[in-house]
């Protein structure tokens, strides 16, 4: 049983040795991407 529990926690081979960024980046990179959306999208009336 304690096998089995171990293994659920065990990232998979492939993942292992793929470097994750840290999550903030990823809320950093998403906030960027809508403030430039909205931009493009509201520049007429911003102007």
């Amino acid at each position: 049983m304690e096998k089995e529990e171990e293994n659920k926690n065990k990232t998979p081979n492939r993942m292992s040795r793929i470097a994750f960024p840290k999550a903030k980046y990823g809320v950093f990179l998403a906030v960027i991407l809508v403030l430039l959306v909205l931009i493009i999208l509201y520049k007429d009336s911003i102007l």
